[in-house]
């Protein structure tokens, strides 16, 4: 009887840290979204060059072959049904729908992600979050407000970027290697897209796993323990949690969003 009002008591105390994290977690990026410094515009430009400028050449070249071999396996796959003239629509929505938001905001997540909680956790190490506390300079301001609204302009322009040149690399190969019509490629994939239904979502849902990405890289790395080994160790909780929640977000509002 008594191990098993140990496991409830357990249970209890498990739920109510996660309730409380979860709380915690929410509260602390609505406080800091609300804050704004004086130095805010300077930090801005920063976190824009940390997370979108740094991340473009990896996005930009992940992106290119991405799209090249989802060319030759999309062909080999029409071409036992005779539908090759439809590999453009095959490329161009696999991109726009899924593979374009949830594999930028993968590569995002190794790349920008990482960077952003070892900066600030070594910051918190070295007690430089401390000493901006102690001359009156609140951290949130300062060092998360600016991280969280560029991600808001990164966002969209790294996933923009990433599908046009997956797109691209798509079709250089569909045309030039495997004999595919330049005009059948290009129409089909504009009669099929529609800016709405498809990249407008596919934008949105992006957004959203850039952010909650970037939510969790500046907690981690923030609420990090006065310790070096720490670093690490948050660091590698930011890209496995975040892409775990991005892979199940994913599910989560393609679930509403497909008809």
């Amino acid at each position: 009887m008594s191990e098993m009002i140990d496991k409830i008591e357990c249970l209890g105390r498990k739920t109510h840290e996660t309730v409380w994290r979860i709380g915690h977690f929410v509260c602390f990026f609505y406080q800091s979204l609300m804050y704004h410094d004086k130095k805010f515009f300077s930090q801005f430009k920063y976190s824009l060059v940390q997370q979108g400028t740094h991340s473009l050449g990896l996005i930009v070249l992940s992106a290119a072959f991405i799209g090249m071999v989802l060319a030759l396996q999309g062909y080999v796959i029409l071409a036992r049904f005779g539908a090759e003239q439809a590999l453009g629509q095959l490329i161009a929505m696999s991109m726009i729908r899924e593979l374009g938001p949830v594999m930028c905001s993968l590569f995002f997540i190794g790349r920008s992600c990482s960077t952003i909680t070892a900066e600030l956790a070594l910051m918190r190490i070295t007690m430089q979050i401390d000493s901006l506390e102690v001359i009156g300079v609140n951290p949130l301001a300062r060092l998360i407000a600016p991280r969280l609204w560029a991600v808001l302009f990164v966002a969209p322009l790294l996933i923009s970027v990433f599908i046009s040149v997956a797109i691209l690399g798509g079709s250089l190969v569909s045309i030039s290697v495997l004999g595919v019509d330049y005009g059948a490629f290009w129409s089909n994939i504009a009669t099929t897209v529609h800016f709405y239904d498809d990249i407008v979502k596919s934008l949105l849902k992006g957004l959203i796993f850039f952010f909650n990405a970037v939510a969790v890289a500046i907690y981690q790395g923030y609420f990090v323990a006065p310790q070096v080994e720490a670093v690490a160790k948050a660091t590698t909780r930011t890209v496995v949690l975040s892409s775990a929640l991005t892979l199940a977000l994913d599910y989560i509002l393609t679930s509403f969003t497909v008809n």
